[in-house]
């Protein structure tokens, strides 16, 4: 999915979605970095990227954990959330670097905590809401850093 890519959302579903569309995909290797404000789909998004693996059990934000760890679906799925990471040195505490350079996927919530360390091979998803199209309307784009229009 390297290049750039605009949808729109009108709801829960359509975001679940879109993220399943991702997931199934996927291939061993891939990292997603997803922007996106609090409140405005994220978890909605993963869920349905985990169900696009195959993956069964609930999906759950690894706010207080930083990463929650999914072998069931057809690859290992690695979803980091660093949103409250203190320093950037608690990444390769948790062998940061196994995960990114594994067999899994990653999908690494807030990455502009950590983009430091992260690859330029990683590829952005950002959700937007905008409410002048709605309550429920999000605009999610992806592509490579940079790719991204306002």
């Amino acid at each position: 999915m390297a290049e750039k890519k605009r949808m729109e959302s009108f709801s829960e579903k359509d975001t679940f979605s879109i993220g399943k569309q991702f997931g199934m995909q996927a291939k061993a290797g891939d990292i997603y970095l997803l922007h996106g404000d609090l409140g405005v789909g994220k978890t909605v998004f993963t869920k349905g990227f985990a169900e696009g693996l195959g993956i069964e059990e609930p999906i759950t934000s690894p706010t207080f954990t930083l990463i929650q760890e999914y072998t069931e679906g057809r690859l290992p799925f690695y979803h980091f959330d660093v949103y409250r990471i203190g320093d950037v040195e608690e990444m390769y505490d948790i062998g940061i670097d196994e995960y990114l350079f594994g067999d899994g996927v990653c999908l690494i919530e807030w990455p502009s905590r950590i983009e430091e360390i992260l690859p330029d091979t990683c590829e952005n998803i950002w959700i937007e809401k905008d409410l002048e199209k709605g309550f429920d309307y999000r605009r999610i784009m992806c592509g490579k850093e940079g790719d991204r229009e306002p």
